[in-house]
């Protein structure tokens, strides 16, 4: 499978604009022989708190990229914002090739230094995960990373997880430590996804990367680049876990015991 990650410099709260480059983007990893195309969190406007401006109830977001799906025979992920209820959920989609919807995923731990569990209704449900290219695909949303434990509920079923993020530069070895930890203890490949560029005085400086089950990083970004950057993902994720099974000395019964 062959992906395309987009660290894209985002202008905050501008729709239309990002649209307009995402656009771009998509045709040239289509181009490029690309299947998915993967681009960051709230992808089309940035890390906004202003749900009232940036949420949707129509599904605008979601119909463009479907349709931009199907006519360019690639895979997008991408991430919107939804207001329901006068409160906003933080989504990331995939659309397959055909432009079916094959996975939506509301951010489980709402980033509270941020401001966004003020604002933002939290998810309760981990991703289904969507096959493309014979490959499953979970994802998660920014601050998710931090919490390792959706990771592992969902290692079982997973080949790839993709992590979309507006990851602030000032914690970006945060970032970069936590996406191979997470690769190596549950032997997945991690795609992580950030933009780059300053959205209200903070800046970001991308590190996106593609990391194998082994921890060795396959791809990466130039730090605060935009930039369409492809890669090469071999399905040999059981082959992994056959050689080192690590998984297999797992304890779920005992580790239950520790959280009553």
């Amino acid at each position: 499978m062959k992906a395309a990650i987009v660290q894209s410099e985002i202008k905050f709260e501008d729709k239309f604009f990002n649209l307009k480059r995402a656009y771009e983007f998509i045709q040239n990893a289509a181009n490029s022989g690309a299947d998915i195309i993967f681009f960051p969190e709230m992808s089309f406007t940035g890390f906004s708190m202003n749900t009232r401006l940036t949420g949707e109830t129509d599904g605008y977001t979601i119909s463009l990229m479907r349709t931009a799906a199907e006519k360019h025979n690639i895979a997008i992920g991408f991430g919107f914002v939804r207001l329901l209820d006068g409160k906003g959920e933080n989504h990331y989609l995939i659309a397959d090739k055909e432009g079916n919807i094959v996975s939506d995923y509301t951010k489980i731990h709402s980033f509270t230094i941020g401001g966004e569990r003020g604002d933002f209704r939290s998810g309760n449900t981990l991703p289904s995960a969507a096959s493309i290219c014979g490959m499953n695909i979970s994802t998660f949303i920014c601050y998710d990373l931090r919490f390792p434990e959706i990771f592992r509920a969902v290692t079982d079923r997973t080949d790839i997880v993709a992590v979309a993020a507006n990851w602030p530069a000032s914690r970006r070895n945060h970032w970069r430590t936590l996406l191979k930890a997470r690769a190596i203890e549950n032997q997945v490949y991690i795609i992580g996804i950030n933009c780059t560029g300053t959205q209200k005085d903070i800046y970001y400086s991308g590190d996106s990367m593609v990391i194998d089950p082994m921890g060795n990083v396959l791809a990466e970004a130039v730090p605060g680049t935009e930039q369409l950057l492809l890669c090469d993902i071999s399905d040999n994720v059981s082959q992994v876990r056959r050689d080192f099974p690590v998984l297999e000395s797992r304890k779920f019964d005992l580790y239950g015991t520790f959280y009553l």
